[in-house]
């Protein structure tokens, strides 16, 4: 499934559509960041990240845009408060939101690393992974879903994984991952479900990019076929796809790269 550039990344919305985006400085965040941008029913990204405001890349992208079309915004979403910050900015910079994607995660770093046993297990990697990969996706979509559009179309979308489905789970391991990957698709089933009932227009989904050549799989990549590895730009590509030909009815769908649905 592809996305369409020259429509609008939302479907139904007549209006320039105001955009957030987490983990906006790399990655398909900044994938996402560079498609958007460059979309002309597109009004304003924001991209959020940590440290949003010294990233080059976002810099020299905001350089390249027309007018102030590219805003950058550092929070940090494992930090509830610099959450509850947000609203009050976006209320200050946005009329309202018509599509917002997180894709912030991780997987690994220098003190993470994938279980392969139960025995490699502790507690300081299931605190960081959930605390990112799980609660991070439900307190962002808190606060912004006073803000997403009630007159025209709206998507609330989070970045999920196939490894999160407990149906498919079937080689084990990566318990860290998978567990706060399916804790994020029970949360974000949950406020799909709540967000049909406050605002019938929104959408909300979750969605799995396949495996994407991008720092956090570098270590993976190794058994992926040359095909099912993407990369940053066409995986950014499929995601607006599926967002763009999305609608209510689809809402608290956990949907693969290619329009597929994937086991809870």
């Amino acid at each position: 499934m592809s996305f369409d550039p020259t429509t609008p990344p939302v479907a139904g919305i007549t209006q320039g559509a105001h955009v957030l985006i987490t983990g906006g400085s790399s990655g398909i965040g900044l994938g996402l960041v560079r498609e958007l941008v460059a979309n002309r029913h597109v009004a304003a990204v924001t991209a959020v990240s940590r440290r949003a405001t010294q990233s080059d890349a976002l810099s020299a992208l905001a350089d390249e845009c027309a007018g102030d079309r590219l805003k950058m915004l550092d929070c940090d979403l494992t930090d509830e408060a610099s959450i509850e910050r947000l609203p009050a900015w976006l209320r200050a910079h946005h009329p309202r939101l018509h599509l917002v994607i997180n894709t912030a995660g991780i997987l690994h770093d220098q003190n993470l690393r994938p279980e392969r046993s139960i025995t490699q297990l502790t507690r300081n990697a299931l605190d960081q992974a959930f605390a990112l990969n799980a609660f991070a996706p439900i307190l962002l979509a808190r606060a912004v879903m006073p803000l997403l559009d009630r007159e025209e179309a709206s998507v609330f979308a989070s970045l999920s994984a196939r490894v999160g489905s407990i149906g498919d789970n079937r080689l084990g391991g990566w318990y860290a991952y998978r567990a706060s990957k399916a804790a994020q698709n029970q949360l974000i089933r949950t406020f799909a479900i709540e967000l049909s009932r406050r605002n019938p227009k929104a959408c909300c989904l979750l969605l799995h990019p396949g495996t994407v050549d991008t720092p956090l799989s570098t270590p993976f990549q190794a058994n992926v076929p040359a095909e099912k590895l993407f990369s940053i730009e066409r995986a950014s590509n499929q995601l607006l796809g599926i967002i763009a030909a999305a609608s209510p009815a689809d809402s608290g769908r956990f949907i693969a790269w290619d329009g597929s649905d994937i086991a809870w």
